[in-house]
């Protein structure tokens, strides 16, 4: 299994998914290979927001070595999911399908604890410090519900 967590400039809320996703894997030890993109290319090279940083490691989780790319088209071929923060990336996600095999790929992570609900992860970086607790608490319930439904297959 390969998944892709996505937001926009992939330096908040992607980069937290990610660094969830595989911590959560691997405590379960479930073979999977786990990245993250942005809708844009701002941020590209740059590690993490500090203060996504630090919500982190207040969590006991290290994101420093992550560093920010954009999503391209080709990410369709290398993933089997690709889980989106909010309605606005997944409508950049989805616009560069080819088909729809790979629109069918593209998933609003929320929609995993709240199912076809379309909760948007709230993008933190204009808020504070409770913005990015919040967004973990919510990261971590999805990521943890899609380890539950990989270690049943």
């Amino acid at each position: 299994m390969k998944i892709l967590m996505v937001c926009m400039g992939n330096i908040c809320r992607s980069p937290m998914a990610e660094g969830i996703m595989r911590a959560v894997l691997l405590e379960r030890r479930i073979n999977a290979f786990v990245d993250s993109a942005g809708t844009i290319n701002y941020h590209e090279g740059e590690a993490p927001d500090k203060r996504a940083q630090k919500k982190m490691e207040e969590h006991g989780y290290d994101i420093s070595m992550l560093r920010a790319r954009p999503f391209i088209k080709e990410d369709y071929d290398k993933f089997d999911v690709i889980y989106v923060m909010d309605q606005h990336n997944f409508q950049d996600v989805i616009s560069k399908a080819r088909n729809e095999n790979d629109k069918l790929k593209a998933k609003m992570i929320m929609d995993e604890v709240f199912q076809d609900k379309h909760i948007d992860i709230p993008d933190p970086y204009y808020g504070g410090e409770q913005g990015f607790e919040k967004v973990f608490q919510m990261l971590y319930k999805a990521c943890n519900i899609i380890a539950d439904s990989l270690s049943v297959k």
